[in-house]
């Protein structure tokens, strides 16, 4: 989907620089024609021969080297796209604030073609007033992201931060390059999330659920043109771009959120995790520790998933996620029954490469038609198999 066309690689000086090399070798093999450009910080990462091996073409560190045409101007006529990865938070506020003072942000200044940044820094750094602002005054100068992503981070901290994987950059360069709007006109409902069921003020009933799929599911949709409606629990995560997003806490906030926009949906994606059941009673007050056993008693939420399917209207299409441990596809299967789905996407959570908490997955998409098993992929690619397989559906 590449094939020729001229991408400029900016590489800022942070930890996540060592995936810009993995970057470079995938938009390579995708038929792009790369040129890199690196800060002095970058340097004290990655060598830039790496890049000009990976590339096939010198790497670009010197606004004053007398090699090549003046670098930023040469640079910027030439793309077609800049992709900065990583992109740290002293890239950005200089970004924002049209700070040129090396290659890279004298370059971006220069730049006319579509800007795709690959946020990556601590935790704390990302939510910072400062880079939120510089964060919002990019994007509305038309300025593209991807990422970041939560996980572990170099500094120890497990939470929002890390550069989003090389597979998914190149999915959102394809998308920006190559758009593809096969879901124009298209209303789409995504649930993701877990959900918090309470027991008193302080504790709760909840699951691993990260949201992670939910979302990329909700960014993929709304990047390929759909109307997209995002119902999510409690995250850490960054609504998509182009994205509505309505926050709910409990299964019974989720189900009336989404029972009260289902019709309006011609796509409604159940991936949100909620409780199968709830505390039947909740306590005012803190429930204190007298040494004694306690008992718990639950009660069983709406089944939202078949809800909606009791309620789907004719042409609608419902999908919905099965989270297994074990006879994963024989559960599947039963639930699309059950539920009245049109697909149901399938996927084993006791692996660690897939389900709650990691960036992959490993799904099985089950319709009634036939099984289609695919192999591990991002999340992100793994909504776009989704949202083909839904599209499929609907020209059936």
């Amino acid at each position: 989907m590449l094939t020729g066309r001229r991408i400029v690689v900016g590489v800022t000086g942070g930890i996540a620089a060592y995936k810009a090399c993995e970057l470079v070798s995938r938009l390579k093999k995708r038929g792009a024609e790369v040129r890199v450009v690196l800060t002095e910080h970058a340097c004290q990462f990655v060598a830039p021969l790496s890049f000009e091996t990976l590339s096939g073409n010198p790497a670009y560190t010197d606004s004053f080297d007398r090699k090549y045409e003046i670098g930023h101007i040469s640079l910027a006529k030439w793309a077609e796209l800049f992709i900065v990865a990583p992109a740290t938070a002293n890239c950005m506020a200089k970004m924002a604030c049209g700070v040129a003072d090396d290659l890279l942000s004298t370059t971006f200044l220069a730049m006319t073609a579509p800007v795709l940044l690959a946020p990556a820094m601590n935790c704390a750094m990302w939510r910072n007033a400062a880079t939120q602002e510089n964060l919002r005054i990019l994007l509305e100068r038309g300025v593209r992201t991807v990422g970041p992503e939560s996980g572990r981070l170099a500094c120890g901290d497990a939470d929002v931060g890390r550069m989003s994987e090389p597979e998914d950059i190149v999915a959102a360069a394809e998308a920006i390059l190559n758009p593809l709007r096969d879901l124009e006109g298209l209303n789409v409902l995504v649930t993701a999330g877990p959900t918090v069921e309470r027991i008193d003020p302080v504790r709760y009933i909840t699951n691993r659920s990260t949201g992670k799929m939910g979302y990329a599911v909700a960014g993929a949709a709304a990047q390929r043109g759909a109307r997209v409606t995002l119902v999510s629990g409690p995250t850490n995560l960054d609504a998509p771009q182009g994205v509505e997003r309505v926050e709910i806490e409990s299964s019974a906030q989720l189900c009336e959120a989404v029972l009260s926009r289902g019709a309006w949906a011609d796509v409604v994606i159940q991936a949100a995790a909620p409780a199968d059941f709830r505390p039947k009673t909740v306590a005012a007050q803190k429930i204190k520790k007298t040494g004694a056993d306690m008992t718990l008693e639950l009660e069983a939420t709406t089944d939202i998933a078949a809800e909606l399917g009791r309620r789907k209207r004719p042409g609608q299409i419902l999908v919905a996620f099965a989270a297994e441990t074990s006879d994963v596809l024989e559960n599947a299967r039963g639930k699309l029954v059950r539920k009245n789905a049109d697909l149901i996407v399938a996927n084993d959570v006791s692996r660690s490469d897939a389900g709650f908490g990691v960036d992959t997955n490993v799904i099985t998409l089950i319709s009634r038609a036939d099984v289609r098993p695919l192999e591990k992929m991002s999340k992100r690619a793994a909504a776009d198999a989704i949202l083909s397989r839904v599209l499929e559906l609907r020209d059936r």
